[in-house]
């Protein structure tokens, strides 16, 4: 009996996305809700990056041995490795931050960030993540979709791909830069890659508006301009050729531009928030207040269903990102003082709101930093081996996996490369990554390229 009424649960649920497949496919809709591939334990993903490169040293992989010898050269048994800027001659950089066990399961933080470290029993630290470039742009690139070169399609356009987005009236792929300036990787990191042009993503701008034009214009009513979309419409229709992308792109564009005007305001206005709440986030301290209300913003758009959003913490020249090649004191201290406070509150929010459960965060930057000093005080870029941490969305938290060695050089138990993380985040979502593929010149395209291992200790 209890084998027979299993097996109605599986027919059960296999009927119910067999359902939610169908109606994608009948609404003609390319955005429209899909069925995972197998049962989900998250419905979308906050990507908290951390541009140019957080140190794994100074965060969350103390290095007691490294603080030991720190002024003198590396010892030959760690092996080498491939930097920029750090010289034949570089000694060893010990580092100045204190850390501290936190939470029941005991993982160590460092003093850099203090509120973050509260939510240590949610969250999966591993500590053995690597990549194969050195560099900004080539490292974003792989981060976001695989591949060192640009061309190739992002996290959140793929998610979008597989599963669509359960809001009708906000875009289902968001991105959030820092008002600071641009990236190395530029925009090709974020986009849809040889993907159909409808799975871009939506850029927000900084400040109090992250999207111009919302209201309607002085005397026009929301049927006028209704009217004057289905005429747009009928006009592109008329001279489409059959499978153009990009005019579908274009018309699915702004039937959500037009379905954003009577939603969206009301999801960016923050003044509905509780004054608590507004304070949990650091809103109103000038430190907090930018990567906070976006933070803030981020709750805001989960909550409606949005499927993939990425709040940027990083951006223009080198030391306005966590790229701290001169002083890694005063980057990491000035960029810990913006990101930790808000990235707490997040968790914290979603947690009591019932929305972690179904909401996976996953924070991280391109690469880590170097053992090595670069000049007297800075870090240069390190691959291989990094920290990334991951919460909810099934993921088994309060625990470490993976380690680097004794002075946070090369990742040596556990390894996961980052198409490791890939594949472990479309696990969470139900997507399988053999089956979550495009064929594009020939060739079965997928996100984790030649195929990626779920990190199966966390999941």
């Amino acid at each position: 009996m209890t084998d027979a009424f299993c097996g109605f649960g599986t027919i059960a649920l296999a009927d119910m996305l067999m359902r939610s497949e169908l109606r994608a496919e009948s609404s003609g809709n390319p955005l429209a809700p899909k069925a995972p591939h197998s049962a989900a334990k998250a419905k979308s993903v906050i990507f908290l990056f951390m541009a140019g490169g957080p140190s794994h040293l100074d965060t969350y992989d103390p290095k007691p041995l490294l603080n030991k010898l720190d002024g003198q050269k590396r010892p030959a048994e760690f092996g080498e490795a491939k930097y920029q800027f750090v010289q034949a001659n570089a000694t060893l950089l010990g580092s100045k931050r204190t850390f501290k066990k936190y939470g029941q399961s005991g993982i160590d933080v460092s003093d850099l960030l203090p509120h973050t470290a509260e939510c240590v029993d949610d969250m999966a630290v591993i500590r053995s993540v690597h990549g194969d470039m050195v560099v900004h742009s080539a490292a974003q690139y792989q981060l976001f979709t695989g591949r060192i070169l640009p061309g190739f399609p992002s996290m959140g356009s793929w998610m979008l791909y597989g599963l669509g987005t359960e809001s009708e009236s906000l875009p289902g792929y968001v991105v959030m830069p820092d008002p600071k300036g641009a990236l190395e990787g530029g925009q090709p990191m974020y986009g849809t890659g040889f993907l159909p042009a409808v799975y871009q993503p939506t850029m927000f701008r900084p400040g109090p508006k992250p999207v111009l034009n919302l209201d309607l214009p002085v005397g026009v009513t929301r049927d006028a301009r209704m009217k004057t979309l289905n005429l747009i419409r009928g006009l592109d229709k008329a001279d489409m050729r059959p499978g153009d992308q990009e005019l579908e792109a274009r018309l699915s564009a702004y039937d959500l531009a037009f379905k954003m005007q009577t939603e969206a305001p009301d999801v960016f206005d923050l003044s509905k928030e509780s004054p608590k709440t507004l304070e949990m986030y650091g809103i109103g301290d000038p430190k907090t207040d930018d990567y906070g209300r976006r933070l803030l913003l981020t709750r805001r758009l989960i909550e409606k269903g949005v499927r993939f959003v990425c709040p940027v913490s990083g951006g223009g020249p080198g030391n306005m990102q966590w790229d701290a090649h001169d002083d890694i004191e005063e980057n990491h201290i000035r960029m810990a003082a913006q990101t930790d406070k808000p990235v707490a509150a997040l968790l914290k929010d979603l947690k009591q709101r019932g929305l972690l459960d179904s909401t996976l965060v996953v924070w991280g930057g391109e690469f880590g930093r170097s053992p090595e000093s670069q000049g007297s005080k800075g870090r240069d870029h390190h691959n291989l081996g990094f920290t990334m941490w991951m919460a909810g969305g099934g993921i088994k938290g309060g625990q470490v996996v993976g380690a680097t060695d004794d002075i946070g050089l090369n990742a040596v138990k556990d390894p996961y490369h980052l198409r490791d993380v890939h594949t472990t985040i479309l696990n969470q979502l139900g997507l399988n990554q053999d089956a979550l593929s495009f064929l594009h010149q020939g060739r079965r395209e997928r996100l984790t390229e030649v195929r990626g291992n779920v990190i199966s200790q966390i999941v």
